[in-house]
């Protein structure tokens, strides 16, 4: 999975462009600055040209959104916003709830017909991106700012140990000032969670469980192992001696007296109060307006107008489909025996898995470093961003996937990392392994957003914005250029790469059977295990994701389609003419974008590929 997760940790439901624009949770608290900027651009109408306005009008609310969200600040390497956290009180998200006219208001004074066609785009995904907000703001997404798989259990520590600059004594400075909000920052998260009890907007009990634990785990009195102070145990020599010290020391006090003593509160209201109190129902269309909130959801996701029946539907044509793959690869390494039965062997049989932690980390490494070469085959442009392959964070290993990628940034000079989880590794076949490298690393997750991110020509919302659909859809497809890249000649890799389709098909069927269908917990799981081969406690954390991120799930196999059929369009039209470094350049060079989007303007490219041809 993508979407940054150190910020998806800190923020909550959603994917980057829910981050960006769903109220509540992220569209930043409104500036004077921002109102009076957008202001002057309304009156600049007709006076000043509108490609200016557009332009400025982006530029304003992005120094809005970094100032106003300053955890997307550091995540994007944007300077002088590392010293606070977001604030989360019912205050501030009124003022955002109330400053959602702004941005619309804006477009609204700008022609259209007047901008370029690269312009027309931008304004048409900003419009776009401003009216999925508008749509979204009756939904609380606030009041659920925390569950097993995000909070700010999770992202604080990532955030001042991981992902803050610490090359000089001023960026200390604003980790211990990061420190000294910790109390501020948890009392909101506190506050937002008794809100969502009274109102009946929670999490599922049963996907709780394990996170006060989670929370126990970072309460490490140690100033040397806690996990919110990583970044004081790399100091650089370039800040003196005596000047690390003292910040050393002041780090360690700033844990005992204001971090640990915050955290332990989150960890007491979770355990004693929060997670007794939570809904006993799955769906999320047992939420108030949990219905439209769900089809909201579906629809952000997919970027599409499938319903929940549509894709449900989708889902079970394509597991019978992979099945039948499935059996074909069984078949070809001997087994005599039914599906099922080779499953269990698959989850159970000791040659398939690894039994110390480091032996698993490296051979991930030594899969990412066969990938890397083989791109250049099938891709015209490689971003200049390098990528590495990282332990996940072990205090919330337990209750997340596989692996997950990390953007990097040019700016802050962060690599991007595939974050491999080392926990339980007996649940981690080696047989899966190539298809995850490829779709966290590259060809998939890295690849994709690090030339996004140094598009010149882009405005900074698409740059670092996205659409789950496109992302997570690209990131699968990717897997399936393996078998180009050299990958899964072994008969289990083979089935591993089928295993991780039908993962994502299962997931089309399960996420809808859930939150629209009356699926139970156990329903879900049944279904899952009966038709992948993923072991059952990887199957069990999965469904729970599902639960607590309504509809996200669906993006993968919904978006990776899309980008099949593109190909096989492309294919088709262009015959001998096809050249396919010169495809996923043209598919990966605006950024992310809606499925239609993408459709079209790849339709284009292909008009313009045959017209070419015919004129030579």
């Amino acid at each position: 999975m993508v979407l940054t997760p150190r910020v998806r940790a800190m923020c909550g439901l959603g994917a980057l462009v829910v981050l960006l624009w769903a109220p509540g949770s992220s569209f930043g608290a409104p500036s004077d600055s921002f109102h009076a900027g957008v202001e002057s651009l309304i009156a600049e109408a007709g006076k000043t040209p509108d490609p200016a306005r557009l332009h400025r009008l982006f530029q304003l609310h992005w120094d809005y959104l970094l100032h106003e969200f300053p955890e997307f600040a550091t995540e994007v390497g944007a300077a002088g916003q590392n010293d606070r956290w977001t604030d989360r009180s019912s205050a501030a998200i009124a003022r955002r709830k109330a400053d959602l006219e702004l941005p619309t208001r804006a477009l609204a004074t700008i022609d259209r017909t007047k901008l370029s066609p690269q312009d027309a785009l931008n304004y048409d995904l900003f419009r776009r991106q401003a009216e999925a907000q508008h749509a979204g703001r009756r939904f609380p997404w606030e009041l659920l700012p925390l569950t097993q798989l995000y909070g700010i259990h999770q992202g604080v520590p990532q955030a001042l140990s991981e992902q803050m600059p610490a090359r000089t004594a001023a960026d200390y400075e604003a980790i211990l000032s990061r420190l000294r909000g910790t109390p501020v920052l948890v009392e909101q998260t506190i506050a937002a969670m008794k809100e969502g009890l009274r109102r009946g907007v929670t999490p599922p009990k049963i996907t709780l469980r394990n996170v006060a634990a989670q929370a126990d785990a970072i309460l490490v009195e140690d100033p040397a192992a806690s996990p919110f102070l990583g970044a004081f145990q790399r100091m650089p020599d370039t800040i003196p001696a005596d000047r690390r010290e003292a910040l050393r020391l002041e780090a360690a006090k700033l844990l005992k007296a204001q971090a640990l003593p915050a955290f332990r509160r989150l960890r007491d209201f979770i355990a004693i109060e929060y997670v007794s109190s939570c809904r006993e129902s799955l769906a999320a269309s047992a939420l108030p307006d949990g219905q439209a909130w769900y089809a909201y959801l579906v629809a952000q996701s997919t970027t599409t107008r499938l319903t929940p029946k549509q894709i449900h539907d989708i889902g079970l044509a394509e597991v019978k489909q992979i099945r039948t793959e499935m059996e074909g690869i069984m078949r070809a390494t001997g087994f005599a025996g039914d599906l099922a039965a080779f499953f269990e062997v698959l989850r159970t049989d000791p040659r398939f898995f690894f039994s110390r932690p480091e032996d698993l980390l490296a051979g991930y490494r030594e899969i990412a470093k066969r990938a890397d070469p083989e791109v250049i085959r099938l891709f015209g442009r490689m971003p200049r961003l390098p990528y590495g392959v990282v332990p996940m964070p072990a205090h919330n290993a337990a209750s997340r996937s596989a692996g997950a990628y990390d953007a990097g940034s040019l700016a802050a000079g962060r690599p991007g990392s595939f974050s491999a989880n080392l926990s339980a590794v007996d649940t981690r076949p080696k047989w899966e392994m190539e298809a995850l490298v490829l779709h966290e690393a590259v060809p998939g997750h890295h690849l994709q957003i690090a030339l996004a991110q140094e598009q010149p020509d882009l405005p900074n919302f698409r740059k670092y914005g996205g659409y789950e659909a496109y992302g997570e859809g690209w990131a699968l497809y990717a897997e399936t250029l393996g078998h180009e890249m050299g990958f899964y000649k072994d008969p289990y890799s083979h089935f591993g790469a089928l295993n991780y389709q039908m993962w994502r098909a299962v997931r089309l069927v399960v996420d809808t059977g859930i939150h629209a269908f009356g699926w139970s917990r156990q329903q879900a799981i049944d279904y899952f295990k009966a038709n992948s081969a993923k072991p059952e406690r990887e199957i069990v954390v999965e469904i729970d994701r599902y639960i607590v991120s309504p509809g996200q799930a669906l993006a993968y196999k919904i978006g990776q389609r899309k980008f099949q059929e593109l190909r096989e369009r492309a294919t088709r039209e262009l015959g001998a003419r096809f050249d396919v470094r010169a495809f996923h350049d043209a598919v990966l060079a605006d950024g992310a974008l809606p499925l239609d989007v993408l459709e079209a303007r790849t339709d284009a490219w292909i008009a313009r590929r045959k017209a070419a041809a015919a004129s030579n």
